[in-house]
This record gives structure tokens, C-alpha cells and sequence, in this order.
């Protein structure tokens, strides 16, 4: 073939519209996972995750995208994270936290909410005809049985004080099934809540 041919052919391929599969990528379902804590405490927990979804055959990159986000605790973050996965439309918002599933619930995303832990009923997470739904982990017959275990370490206690998370409803569900437990028991129970990183100085100072 000469050199003009070759180049007239090549530009007329060039110039061919080409398939609209070939033109254009298929989107994946995207899952959003929004982790309470920081990476170097859940990195694992994540790798776990991805690994149970390849397993299931949604294999990262291929049939599903994931999207990680670390709320480092802080429950701004949270509500940011969700914000930020919202306007994205991932098809699928998983979190493992409390105050992540109450940051989600708050932004009232239509996407579906999946968690892990927590106690749904008791915390509201869960109502009928909702968008979220996951596992449930209900401790509270523990209460009793932890402070049971305090008193023999420690027969002479009497009194009791407590730093509990008041962002996360769990923790104060359970507060609220340890102070009875406490009564039972003959205990004067305290209970200091921490809205912020400073109030665990001055719970400890006891003021």
C-alpha cells in the first residue's frame, strides 16, 4: 500500500464514530464507607469489608467502586463525609459508627443506608418503610454483670463515675442501664458526659 493510501485509510478510521459502549465507560455501583474513626485504627476492618465483598464476587475496580472516608472521630466530619457522598449519588452508604448512621439520617439522603452495631430500635435508626437497616449489637445485660466484676476487683467501692459519650445515643442508652444496675448494687453513680475533647480533662478534674 502506498504512503498516501495508508494515510487517507488512517484518517478515515480516525474520523469513524466509534460505538457508544466503546465511547463511553460504564459507571459502577459505587458504595460510600464512612468509617467514625481514622485510618490507622480501621484499616482493617476495611481490608475485611473488601475482602467479604471480592468473596461475594464485587470485586473492587471491576464490579463495584468503593469510596473510603475517615471521620477522625469528629462528629463535623461526619455530617461533612455524607454531604460529600450524597452529592456524589454513591448508590450505597455503609458506616459502621453511631454518630456516622445519625449524620446520614440527619442529611435525609434517599440513598440506602447500611450500618453495623448499634441498637436500632433503641436509637430510632430503624422505622418502617426507612432507608437504613443493619446488624445490631445489644449489650445490655452486660450493665450489671461489668459492675459485678468492679466490686470484686474493688470490694470497698461505693462510688461510681462514669465518662460516657453524649454524641452517640448508644452509649447513653447504656448509661442508662448501668445506673440501674449501679442502684442494685449499692452505688452512687456519676455520670459525666463529654461533648468535647476538653470536657475529658475537666471530667477528670471533677468539675
Amino acid at each position: 500500500m502506498k504512503r498516501r493510501e495508508f494515510i487517507t485509510l488512517l484518517g478515515g478510521a480516525v474520523a469513524w464514530p466509534l460505538p457508544a459502549s466503546a465511547q463511553q465507560t460504564p459507571k459502577l455501583p459505587t458504595i460510600g464507607f464512612l468509617s467514625p474513626v481514622t485510618a490507622s485504627v480501621e484499616n482493617q476492618r476495611v481490608a475485611a469489608f473488601v475482602q467479604r465483598l471480592r468473596a461475594a464476587g464485587w470485586i473492587e475496580g471491576h464490579s463495584v467502586a468503593i469510596k473510603v472516608r475517615w471521620a477522625d472521630g469528629r462528629s463535623e466530619r461526619a455530617a461533612e463525609i455524607v454531604a460529600e457522598f450524597v452529592q456524589q449519588k454513591v448508590d450505597v452508604l455503609v458506616s459502621r459508627g453511631t454518630v456516622s448512621v445519625l449524620a446520614a439520617k440527619q442529611a435525609k439522603p434517599v440513598i440506602p443506608i447500611v450500618f453495623a452495631g448499634g441498637d436500632p430500635v433503641g436509637t430510632g435508626f430503624v422505622v418502617m418503610g426507612g432507608n437504613v437497616t443493619g446488624l445490631s449489637l445489644e449489650q445490655t445485660d452486660l450493665a450489671g454483670k461489668r459492675l459485678e466484676l468492679l466490686r470484686e476487683v474493688v470490694p470497698a467501692l461505693r462510688q461510681l463515675a462514669i465518662l460516657a459519650n453524649a454524641g452517640n445515643p448508644v452509649t447513653m442508652l447504656d448509661m442508662r442501664d448501668v445506673e440501674a444496675a449501679a442502684g442494685t448494687l449499692g452505688l452512687t453513680m456519676v455520670t459525666v458526659e463529654i461533648r468535647r475533647m476538653e470536657d475529658i480533662a475537666h471530667g477528670f478534674r471533677g468539675g
